[in-house]
């Protein structure tokens, strides 16, 4: 930076530069030069900056200082030169991108940079060599010049279409007075002066505009453009052309169309030339079309070669409207064609149909006698109506007879017809004439149909819906009837096609995303042939909606679904496929892809009582569509499995139920002595018929309480009441087991008055020595003793005892009073007394008669087995027969070892006779068994 100092002297130096003369003041410090330059793009240029003197002498500078700058981008030193002590230049390329302006600065006392002075570039490039000069005349009013200028300058360069008569192509420099020549071989006319401007675009630099009168007709002229910039100039090659042959003539004007009835087919235009013939000749180029239609027909170029006002044009088609234009040019072909000229349209006269419409019927069943026939025919097109159609004529005829000929606007008539055949004739007519007849064949009822087309097909094309089919191999053949509709209950379209015709398109309202059905019949000439059917689709789409899942059957693995089929409205193309996606509640999707044709599918391998979402989607050509989401259950148990389980158990247990009714019906004896034994209802007891008060009785058969073969075992046991001060201590105690064995079997037995059948709710006298005294016969009667005896034919010992009955059956008011009675007589020979007016009987087989006037009965019965413990216990018991006249029964006869090893007690029914006075009573017997007696 600059110091204190040196900012003052620098003060001091531009105050005393104001103070010089006013021409220094002025003086710039340097300057640069060549100033303002006009630069071509790519060249190398060198500018040069020089220092005055002035500068030099007050700021201490020179050349070296000098630093080179663009706009703000300073110069590479590398490209500066240092010429002397004043002057420094920069030499470098001029690139298209030059930022202007170009300066030169210095350093003031070699630190503050001080521009010195600036230019500005001016950068482009030369004009191009114009090209392409082509001139038009128009009609004869004007010249227009056009070329193609070139690339851009960049700078203002100036077109000039300069022009001038070829004789005088050397001259063109002297000025712009210019002598007029004719050519020799056109009459003579002076010389004279006149001028050919040149021609300055305006607003453009590729064309110009000369008037009419600046130039000549049939004079040689020659024209070229001029391009000038500050780079240079250039110049075009040379047009040397007759301005007639550059003519473009306008458009002629068509004055009229004229027809006549004579020509029904032709018509005659007349128009007016655009130039007089004494400018030239002109030639024709003549089109036309019918209006409505884009397709232009041309009469040949060598019917309209010559010059001409009028034609007439041919072979066109009556009553049809023809749209026509023409247009002209030089007649030896020079110069250019003219435009179209605007369209005159006109109608061909009227001549009559050149056929007859097409016919067609249908025909409803034969009933009540007849057939009603709906004849249709159609328009004719306007090509073939060739005037306008008044009405149709209808002719039947039957067998060669007439049968009904009517009038009619309409295009439909319905007849009632009978079985037979008939020929069916229609015509158009116009005011000129009737058409053709178009001829149908009504066949006989049931006529066998002929053969019918084949491979039929449908495909698109130009937007529209074609039908290709292959004829059948039958002679005859006069054309084919095409029907279509969308819904066959609707109305009914169709076409005729010629025999030749293999193929044809859809001529009617064809619409996308409609199903049409199309059927073919061939026609013969003595009927149709049988029809053959076609769906198609002008253009399908996805369809409307998807089908609507429900479930049929639902199961534990497995879902019957069921859905409808889309209404053919909705489908918008042809169903190819459907997809049924399903998904758990928990768990992923899947799908299956079905065939077009079903309506109904079983899912499996289904989890049990889940949640499925199903949904299906129907695909056709064109894309897929989803049906609504539909929800359902498996369920918990598959169908019979509760049944599979419920109907084993119910049989289980209906056979165990059987079986335990069968075991306990053949097992009912064993059954009711261990569960419910019999027990003697006291209110029918037959104790007082025992009583010895009653007579004895005897039993027969029937009357017996007991039949024979249902009481297994009987005895009859003496029971003898033997003081208890006759026996020994040792004997007593002889009895403790059987009092043991007694109170072990109460809790087992029942009987009357709430005791069992093995113990006694009263104790007997036998159950222990201090209720001997306090017990009497009235509450326990003691019938029943087991007296045992040697083991085969040993002496038992003499000590005697008794045992109680096990039985504790209540003893009647005449029973009880009995006991209580003196006792009776003894029976003799006994050591003790012994009441002798106790007995017990049975219903004997036989008796038998003992000394002493002793009656015994032997019922022979058979015998439970004793076992072993019994054994043991009878073994420890001993006792002696308690009267002397008691029978000798040996040992052998008492206990009796069966064949299975078992001991068998034999006891038998021993009956004393009373006392005279007494009647003898009788007991029932108690039946032996092991654990206890049953009594009766």
């Amino acid at each position: 930076m600059l110091s204190g100092w040196s900012w003052i002297i620098y003060a001091l130096s531009i105050a005393l530069s104001t103070c010089s003369d006013e021409d220094e003041l002025l003086k710039a410090c340097a300057y640069i030069t060549p100033e303002s330059p006009v630069l071509s793009i790519g060249s190398r240029f060198t500018a040069f900056c020089t220092l005055n003197k002035t500068c030099i002498d007050i700021f201490k500078q020179n050349a070296s200082y000098i630093v080179w700058k663009t706009k703000s981008t300073e110069i590479p030193k590398e490209q500066y030169t240092v010429i002397n002590r004043t002057t420094s230049s920069v030499t470098f390329n001029v690139p298209s991108s030059f930022e202007n302006p170009l300066t030169c600065s210095s350093l003031i006392y070699g630190q503050l940079e001080q521009t010195l002075h600036g230019i500005f570039l001016t950068v482009g490039l030369p004009p191009d060599k114009p090209k392409n000069l082509t001139c038009i005349v128009y009609n004869q009013d004007y010249m227009t010049c056009t070329w193609n200028p070139g690339r851009p300058t960049f700078l203002q360069t100036n077109f000039t279409l300069k022009h001038q008569w070829a004789e005088e192509k050397n001259s063109w420099t002297m000025g712009k007075k210019r002598l007029l020549y004719k050519k020799p071989q056109r009459n003579q006319i002076s010389r004279s002066t006149v001028e050919h401007p040149d021609c300055i675009p305006v607003g453009v630099n590729n064309s110009c505009t000369i008037s009419a009168s600046d130039f000549q007709f049939f004079v040689n002229t020659e024209f070229w453009v001029e391009a000038v910039n500050a780079l240079g100039r250039n110049r075009s090659d040379s047009l040397i052309e007759d301005p007639v042959k550059l003519v473009k003539p306008n458009p002629p004007f068509i004055d009229k169309v004229i027809s006549t009835d004579e020509l029904p087919s032709a018509l005659k235009v007349v128009w007016k030339n655009p130039l007089a013939t004494v400018v030239m000749k002109l030639k024709y180029n003549i089109r036309y079309r019918v209006s409505g239609t884009m397709n232009w027909a041309q009469v040949p170029d060598e019917d309209t070669a010559t010059h001409r006002e009028s034609f007439t044009l041919q072979d066109l088609k009556p009553y049809t409207e023809y749209a026509i234009s023409l247009r002209c040019k030089n007649e030896d072909d020079s110069g250019y064609w003219s435009d179209w000229s605007k369209e005159k349209t006109a109608v061909t006269p009227e001549t009559k149909p050149i056929k007859g419409p097409d016919l067609w019927r249908k025909i409803d069943d034969y009933s009540r006698g007849s057939r009603r026939v709906l004849l249709k025919w159609k328009k004719l097109e306007h090509s073939n109506a060739n005037g306008f159609i008044l009405g149709y004529t209808v002719n039947i005829t039957r067998k060669i007879q007439p049968f009904l000929t009517i009038n009619t606007t309409d295009t439909n008539y319905t007849v009632n017809l009978s079985k037979d055949a008939y020929t069916v004739k229609v015509m158009a007519y116009n005011k000129a004439g009737a058409s053709p007849a178009s001829i149908l064949t009504i066949p006989v009822l049931n006529f066998k149909e002929l053969p019918a087309v084949t491979n039929i097909t449908t495909f698109v094309k130009d937007k529209q819906l074609w039908i290709e089919w292959t004829a059948p191999k039958m002679p005859n053949i006069k054309g084919y009837i095409i029907e279509w509709c969308t819904k066959c209950n609707s109305v009914t379209e169709w076409q005729q096609e010629s025999n030749s015709t293999h193929r044809t398109f859809l001529r009617g309202d064809i619409k996308p995303l409609k199903r049409y059905w199309i059927s073919i019949y061939p026609l013969y000439n003595y009927g149709h042939g049988s029809v053959q059917y076609i769906e198609a689709y002008l253009k399908q789409g996805s369809p409307t909606a998807g089908p609507t899942v429900s479930t049929k059957k639902v199961g534990k693995n497995e879902a019957v679904l069921t859905w409808n089929q889309i209404p053919v409205d909705d489908q918008n193309g042809f169903i190819r496929n459907y997809t049924l996606f399903y998904k758990p509640s928990n768990g992923n999707k899947s799908s299956v892809t079905l065939d077009e044709s079903l309506t109904e599918y079983t899912l499996t391998s289904l989890s049990g009582n889940t949640q499925y979402m199903v949904h299906m989607r129907a695909y056709t050509d064109s894309g897929g569509t989803d049906g609504p989401d539909f929800t359902f259950t498996t369920l918990k148990f598959a169908n019979g499995e509760i049944e599979a389980i419920v109907i084993p158990t119910c049989l289980a247990f209906l056979f165990a139920t059987t079986l335990g009714f069968l075991v306990c019906f053949y097992k009912r004896d064993l059954i009711k002595k261990y569960i419910w034994p019999n027990v003697p209802d006291p209110s029918k007891s037959n104790i007082a018929q025992w009583s010895p008060q009653t007579p004895t009785r005897n039993f027969n058969s029937k009357n017996q309480p007991y039949p024979e073969g249902s009481f297994p075992s009987v005895s009859v046991v003496e029971i003898t009441e033997v003081d208890k001060k006759s026996f020994s201590e040792q004997d007593i105690k002889s009895l403790d087991p059987l009092k043991k064995e007694k109170s072990t079997s109460e809790g087992h037995s029942s009987g009357i008055g709430g005791s069992s059948c093995m113990s006694s709710p009263r104790q007997s006298v036998s159950d222990s020595d201090e209720s001997e005294s306090a017990q009497t016969t009235s509450s326990t009667v003691q019938y029943s003793t087991v007296v045992p005896s040697g083991y085969r034919d040993q002496q038992p010992p003499a000590t005697r005892s008794f045992a109680r009955s096990e039985s504790t059956q209540p003893l009647l008011d005449s029973e009880e009073r009995l006991e209580e009675s003196p006792a009776g007589d003894s029976i003799p020979g006994g050591d003790s007394a012994v009441q002798s007016n106790q007995y017990f009987k049975q219903n004997c087989t036989s008796t038998e008669t003992i000394a002493g006037g002793l009656h015994v009965e032997h019922p022979r019965q058979d015998l439970y087995p004793i076992q072993e413990e019994d054994r043991f216990r009878l073994n420890q018991f001993s006792g002696v027969w308690p009267v002397e006249n008691q029978l000798d029964v040996s040992k052998r006869d008492i206990l009796h070892t069966s064949p299975e090893g078992h001991v068998d007690i034999k006891l038998e029914t021993t009956m004393l006779n009373a006392a005279p006075n007494e009647e003898p009573k009788c007991y029932l017997p108690q039946t032996v068994k092991r654990g206890g007696y049953m009594p009766q």
